[in-house]
């Protein structure tokens, strides 16, 4: 099993890199194996042909598992995540790979993010989308128990999937 978290912050090593962390662990009782910090791929995003794209790209798709995380920028995920899956092939770029939606907002109104603008593009993508996207308050993700709950209820789904790869 391969674990992977992809951060699509625009700030290197963010909020978002560490809940895409620890939700990873949370699903699986493992560390993440790779760790994409998206920011740091830089202007090799804006091409095609990039070598640490490309490296990036079949971690990811190699990956039994992989969280994909952003924060929510104008109510939707970011620009630098959109440049990072538009490196995938369309449709087979992440066949069998479970993989789980995870955005982090200052408040609720945009709950719904992960579920309805992040999912169906991993889904697009060939991506295992069997998990509710989890959308996360970035000023308490650390304090409330809305990752830990999430994580206890489909933990066994995540390894169910994982097994049947």
């Amino acid at each position: 099993m391969t674990i992977t978290v992809v951060a699509g912050n625009p700030k290197p090593a963010s909020r978002t890199l560490d809940a895409g962390r620890r939700l990873a662990e949370a699903l699986t009782g493992l560390p993440a194996d790779h760790v994409i910090d998206v920011v740091d791929l830089g202007p090799g995003l804006l091409g095609w042909g990039d070598e640490d794209v490309r490296r990036a790209v079949e971690t990811v798709s190699g990956s039994s598992l992989v969280v994909f995380a952003s924060p929510t920028f104008k109510a939707t995920y970011t620009g630098l995540l959109k440049l990072f899956l538009d490196q995938f092939a369309g449709g087979t770029g992440l066949a069998g790979v479970v993989s789980v939606p995870l955005m982090l907002g200052a408040g609720p109104g945009h709950a719904l993010a992960p579920e309805l603008l992040l999912k169906p593009v991993l889904s697009e993508l060939g991506g295992t989308c069997a998990l509710p996207g989890l959308y996360l308050i970035d000023s308490t993700y650390t304090e409330d128990s809305a990752l830990a709950d999430y994580a206890s209820r489909w933990s066994p789904t995540v390894a169910a999937l994982i097994a049947g790869r």
